[in-house]
């Protein structure tokens, strides 16, 4: 989904991956990192367009610099349409520059320096894509957090609500995780639940309770368990997916705030699609923006 404008090739690059919470930006110069910056996410899926303009003048004013080339990967880029309206509002900020926009699943798996493969997303939302020898595609999931998005940090913290609600319905004991969940939300009674998950506090709010689930967990609570369980296997369902239409199964390279920072759900994905035959699993160690200097280097763009 690139555009190709008028390129000054000595001014610099900058690299985007705009994720469901924050936006992450580096600018290379003479291929070297010259500056870094983070802002609110600009994906419009998560923030009105007016928001996502904001947070990336935000971006591109902390970036500074003459900027010639803007390659961006960003989730929520699934037809040429949105494409373009993601290259309009970066173009607003940087208006003579080439930009090119990518699926941030790309980034993830150049991020990984690997030019096949398939690259998983555990973040705000989940999403899997693959990409073969021949240059055929695939994907699985990505379809937003009505339609889908299991495994993600918003549906792990949906899950944590659903499970504190079920057990108050059964007139159980809440455990760890309901009490945890309360605690964090500032709840008193577990129906206050309802309407507080209903206001408009957004993806990113339960995205960012997800941790509440992994600690619960870690202090014996089985429902808060079970949902780790479950998250993992989705995820590994997604890969299983990609694989069986490109008929590869290395590398896998997962990246995502959630998948990255969880090594408990890192353990349960890494054993489930061994088991399935994927022996060569990689969990991120840089982040994903940095994907940008590999796609460069190798001429993918």
């Amino acid at each position: 989904m690139p555009e190709h404008k008028h390129e000054n090739p000595a001014a610099d690059v900058v690299g985007l991956d705009i994720g469901g919470t924050k936006t992450h930006g580096v600018r290379w110069s003479a291929g070297v990192v010259a500056a870094e910056a983070k802002s609110g996410s600009a994906n419009v899926q998560n923030v009105t367009a007016e928001e996502a303009a904001r947070n990336l003048a935000e971006l591109f004013t902390a970036l500074g610099g003459q900027v010639g080339h803007v390659v961006a990967g960003s989730g929520g880029v699934d037809t040429d349409d949105d494409a373009g309206a993601l290259r309009q509002l970066i173009a607003g900020q940087v208006p003579n520059a080439r930009i090119d926009v990518v699926h941030d699943t790309r980034l993830i798996l150049a991020a990984g320096a690997a030019s096949t493969g398939i690259a998983v997303i555990a973040g705000t939302g989940s999403v899997a894509w693959g990409l073969d020898g021949g240059g055929r595609q695939a994907r699985s999931g990505g379809w937003g957090y009505l339609l889908g998005d299991e495994g993600s940090g918003y549906w792990v913290g949906r899950e944590a609500v659903r499970a504190t609600l079920h057990r108050f319905n059964r007139a159980e004991p809440l455990g760890v995780l309901g009490e945890s969940v309360l605690e964090a939300t500032g709840a008193q009674k577990p129906e206050e639940l309802i309407a507080l998950f209903h206001r408009p506090s957004g993806r990113r709010y339960w995205a960012g309770q997800a941790h509440l689930v992994f600690k619960a967990a870690g202090a014996g609570d089985s429902g808060a368990q079970r949902i780790i369980d479950d998250g993992a296997r989705y995820l590994c369902g997604l890969v299983a997916d990609v694989a069986s239409v490109l008929g590869a199964h290395s590398p896998v390279i997962i990246g995502g705030g959630l998948a990255v920072h969880q090594p408990k759900l890192q353990e349960l994905i890494k054993a489930g699609l061994e088991k399935d035959g994927f022996t060569d699993v990689r969990f991120l160690s840089v982040d994903p923006v940095h994907g940008v200097d590999y796609l460069l280097r190798t001429g993918a763009l």
